[in-house]
């Protein structure tokens, strides 16, 4: 299982809001170029959004669907990019003082790399989940800043 985390300085409605915004992972999940549709009322369980993985003619399509759903605490997903890896994808929102300490925890089970899951893949989903925290953060602070 790949673990990460980061301190965000906006409160946990705030990084709600990003996450309760399917049509955002487009642009702040590492290998997401697009979120072509949304099923149902994200993030709401059993919601779920049709995304394109990668660029171009190497794109993937496929799915990303709501298991848990605790507003502004918890948000599990499955994750898929089929036939290349399906994950567990758990974001966790704590309160600290004005901001948020917000932790991403991946878990691969399925797919042609499900079966690297461990001490092989997760330092790429470590490094791809820093970057996208990375992200995330800018994109929250950035729509706090504004209002």
């Amino acid at each position: 299982m790949a673990s990460n985390h980061v301190y965000i300085d906006a409160p946990p409605q705030a990084v709600w809001k990003v996450l309760a915004d399917a049509r955002s992972y487009g642009h702040w999940v590492v290998g997401s170029s697009q979120v072509r549709r949304v099923e149902g009322s994200w993030p709401a369980k059993g919601s779920r959004f049709h995304h394109t993985q990668g660029v171009g003619p190497l794109g993937l399509r496929d799915t990303t669907a709501v298991i848990e759903s605790r507003r502004p605490k918890r948000l599990v997903l499955e994750v898929r990019t089929r036939p290349v890896l399906v994950a567990r994808t758990e974001l966790a929102l704590d309160a600290h003082g004005e901001g948020t300490w917000l932790t991403i925890r991946e878990s691969p089970f399925g797919g042609l790399l499900g079966s690297l899951a461990g001490p092989l893949l997760e330092p790429v989903l470590s490094f791809r989940n820093f970057e996208s925290l990375r992200r995330l953060r800018r994109m929250v602070e950035l729509r706090a800043d504004r209002t």
